[in-house]
């Protein structure tokens, strides 16, 4: 099966995902095979919602039309351009993917089949009932893919790479575990948000929506401030206030009131209005409902420390002219090369050593 194949079907793919990337689902008679497959991802929904409460019918559609958005063919053979694919070795690459956000593991999924290799999945069990159900309409708009696309719930066996995602102590277990194999192993990682003090309304806003979606649970959500001392917080927190209706979820109101009440017994300083906490702490990855802060001195010294913790850092945002500064309100949209912990996943994929 050709590149420009494999590419044509996630195209269709994308046609009908984005049938779901709105909270109610509208049926578009044009996309092929609609008829046996759009009842039965609506179901797939309902159960991932049902399954993991931090699935959230906004999130779930959120990461969809993300995925919609780059599932163009124009993206994807832009993206493809930049790797000699037509000379891999197929293999088999086996992932083990997060479950923390829906589809977290789509990336390498797509990655793996688009560079020409066979992918064996394990799933984390927050996220297993999408992508399964998304293969099987990619295995019937391109039958080559049937037989190149295995799920498992058991040990990882028969395998010649892999990539796994996890926590700081997984990933301890993974470099071991699969220390013999070819592997991309990924770790803990969170964004961070400079603040100067000048900026505008809409780009505090905008921040919101970097701290808050996914109820900040991805590696690209912002967890922590560094902002100028003496900076009045007033203006950020006028920035948040859009986002006052996330009470509305149980489990995140569940958790602003447990994470508040442990901080009042400990008698630590805070700042909140309601929805949202701030403490000022020198760790990067803050609890639900909660945001660190941090002040430095000058931006000279801090992004000198920001490239000294860079394995803990996923984005950062910022409006000062860094090189790899994202924009408010972007940290959620990332491109197909925007690769987590920065490591090239198709760079990986398409220079494996010939059997």
């Amino acid at each position: 099966m050709a590149l420009a194949e494999r590419i044509n079907a996630f195209v269709k793919l994308g046609d009908f995902i984005n049938q779901f990337s709105i909270v109610n689902p509208v049926q578009n008679f044009e996309v092929i095979l609609n008829d046996p497959f759009f009842d039965g991802m609506k179901h797939q929904l309902k159960l991932a919602q049902e399954q993991n409460g931090w699935f959230t019918k906004e999130n779930i559609c959120f990461a969809i039309k993300n995925w919609a958005r780059s599932l163009q063919k124009e993206t994807l053979e832009r993206w493809t351009a930049n790797y000699t694919i037509d000379n891999v070795s197929p293999k088999k690459i086996a992932i083990v993917m997060a479950g923390n956000i829906p589809l977290v593991g789509f990336h390498d999924f797509l990655s793996v089949l688009l560079a020409g290799h066979e992918v064996l999945v394990k799933q984390s069990s927050n996220d297993k009932h999408l992508l399964p159900y998304l293969a099987k309409y990619l295995e019937y708009v391109e039958p080559s893919f049937k037989g190149k696309i295995t799920f498992t719930d058991e040990k990882l066996n028969d395998f010649d790479a892999v990539i796994a995602t996890g926590s700081n102590n997984t990933a301890r277990y993974f470099e071991y575990y699969f220390k013999d194999k070819p592997n991309i192993i990924r770790k803990n990682r969170n964004s961070v948000a400079i603040l100067t003090g000048s900026e505008t309304a809409a780009q505090l806003e905008a921040l919101s929506d970097d701290i808050f979606t996914y109820f900040g649970l991805g590696c690209r959500s912002v967890s922590k401030l560094f902002v100028p001392k003496g900076y009045n917080f007033q203006d950020f927190f006028g920035g948040m206030y859009k986002k006052s209706d996330v009470m509305n979820s149980a489990k995140y109101a569940n958790n602003y009131d447990y994470n508040k009440a442990v901080y009042l017994m400990s008698l630590f300083d805070i700042l909140e209005n309601g929805f949202l906490m701030i403490k000022e702490d020198t760790q990067y990855a803050s609890p639900i409902a909660t945001v660190f802060y941090e002040y430095y001195d000058d931006i000279a010294s801090l992004q000198a420390k920001l490239t000294t913790d860079a394995e803990h850092i996923q984005c950062i945002v910022a409006d000062i002219g860094m090189n790899n500064e994202v924009k408010f309100g972007q940290t959620q949209h990332p491109a197909l090369h925007d690769y987590a912990d920065g490591v090239d996943t198709m760079e990986f994929l398409t220079n494996l050593d010939p059997q």
